[in-house]
């Protein structure tokens, strides 16, 4: 039986409910007035139900889904304005004890080559990040207690946040690991994270427990109410996502904002961010083995519905995804994204030694191949504002903090200037000649933007610093 505020999996996310709501979104998709009703109510900006959103994911009448789009690109200005943050992901290991069928580092691969990274190599890594000019990293690590326990992922955490090099600092260290429990979730907050992140891969647990015969992640109930465990354990920032094309999109997409729901409705607070990657090549996987692919149209009318359904969540796009179709899903929702990514354990310091070697360490090939410099350079010449801000979770601004600032739409006046402050440093000390023209000139037109008086003096006074070689101002 469905009940939101269950702390059981298969009632906060009920099979029976999803079913129902497919039928009803299916029924009436053509239903004009409910339809109307729907996006005047995503216009409040307060958000939709899943079952609301499967209606009109349902819908395939065009100037419907255009207004739907036109929606999402007004709720997305409103809530995050025309910043875009930057990120990249860190693989400390792949051992892994799972039998994730889509996944190379499931445990009968046994032609992969397996890396754990030292503290001395984690230091060669950060510092390669840190020399692109990246603030904030995503570190992902594959389920293995001998290998991976919480210990070293603990010591990655401290490692990563004592490297200073030259201007450079991670100020905000994200975590992608497997479930775990409340006790570990404790020390990852001590150990100042940013967001927690767990993808379910797919809701439909029949499919879940198919997709993994084997190893601690076959048990669908456990992975799934991971976020309640973090949560219990003081991570107020989760980020949930599913893998698009392992099974049926609608399912997923009303799983999806179901256990959005779930959180909001438990915690007060739903997901800070929420995930689209859509599955890949990558050594011993082919993507084509799974018959539920999406179309970049597809793929761009979810991202669009997440961004009016849950307004306030940030959404990520990977650099799975293609310049082209990043460039589509941009205006839809998206506020981050990664730039320069690599998928190999050990890939930035060394990655000539990857791509020469005769066994790859790659979880999935790289769409977007180009450096964070040209994605920077990329996003200003469409007028998007590159940022590496941290200054929320560096501020205490998480959790209901952040969500009460964000629903408010009252967020912004931080993330502004700090996004120009960011960029201003990323100019200063890594862009490329090109870019630091592009980027100044950019600087000065979102300045003038900024409508409190006495922060825009502030702003105006600390991108003057940091020319003068200060960093780190924060809002």
């Amino acid at each position: 039986m469905y009940n939101v505020k269950s702390l059981k999996a298969e009632e906060f996310i009920s099979d029976e409910e999803i079913k129902e709501t497919l039928e009803y979104a299916e029924a009436n998709k053509n239903n004009i007035g409910l339809i109307d009703a729907i996006i005047e109510k995503a216009k409040l900006k307060k958000g939709l139900t899943h079952r609301e959103a499967s209606v009109l994911l349902a819908c395939e009448i065009p100037e419907k889904l255009d207004e739907v789009y036109k929606l999402a690109q007004q709720i997305k200005k409103d809530f995050y304005g025309n910043r875009i943050v930057l990120f990249a992901p860190l693989y400390l290991s792949n051992y892994c004890v799972n039998g994730c069928v889509y996944c190379p580092y499931h445990m009968k691969n046994k032609h992969i080559a397996r890396k754990k990274l030292t503290q001395e190599e984690i230091v060669k890594e950060v510092t390669a990040l840190q020399d692109m000019g990246h603030k904030r990293l995503a570190i992902e690590a594959g389920e293995d207690p001998v290998n991976n326990p919480i210990e070293y992922i603990l010591e990655c955490i401290n490692t990563i946040y004592s490297i200073k090099h030259k201007n450079g600092a991670i100020r905000r260290v994200n975590v992608n690991i497997a479930a775990t429990i409340v006790e570990n979730y404790r020390k990852l907050k001590e150990a100042g994270i940013g967001t927690y992140i767990l993808f379910q891969e797919t809701y439909h647990k029949e499919s879940y427990e198919q997709l993994h015969p084997t190893g601690p992640k076959h048990d669908y109930a456990y992975h799934t109410e991971a976020m309640d465990r973090a949560m219990e354990g003081g991570i107020d920032d989760v980020g949930l996502g599913v893998l698009f094309g392992l099974d049926k999109y609608k399912y997923e997409f009303a799983g999806l904002l179901m256990h959005a729901e779930h959180l909001e409705a438990v915690h007060g607070v739903g997901p800070h961010t929420i995930s689209v990657p859509r599955i890949k090549h990558a050594d011993d996987i082919d993507p084509d083995v799974f018959d539920n692919g999406i179309s970049d149209d597809t793929f761009a009318k979810i991202c669009a519905l997440i961004r009016i359904s849950v307004p306030y969540t940030g959404m990520i796009i990977s650099t799975r995804e293609s310049q082209d179709v990043r460039e589509k899903v941009l205006p839809l929702g998206v506020s981050q994204i990664s730039g320069a990514s690599k998928t190999s354990v050990g890939g930035y310091a060394d990655p000539e030694a990857e791509k020469n070697a005769e066994a790859t360490s790659e979880q999935f090939d790289v769409s977007d191949q180009r450096t964070l410099d040209e994605v920077v350079n990329w996003l200003m010449k469409m007028d998007y504002i590159p940022s590496f801000c941290t200054a929320c979770y560096r501020e205490g601004r998480t959790g209901d903090r952040f969500m009460a600032l964000c629903k408010s739409m009252q967020i912004l006046n931080c993330c502004h200037p700090n996004a120009l402050m960011t960029l201003k440093e990323y100019l200063e000390d890594y862009a490329s000649p090109q870019t630091r023209e592009l980027g100044m000139k950019l600087i000065d037109r979102e300045i003038e933007k900024i409508t409190n008086p006495k922060v825009k003096q502030t702003c105006y006074e600390h991108i003057h610093d940091i020319a003068d070689g200060k960093r780190d101002f924060r809002f």
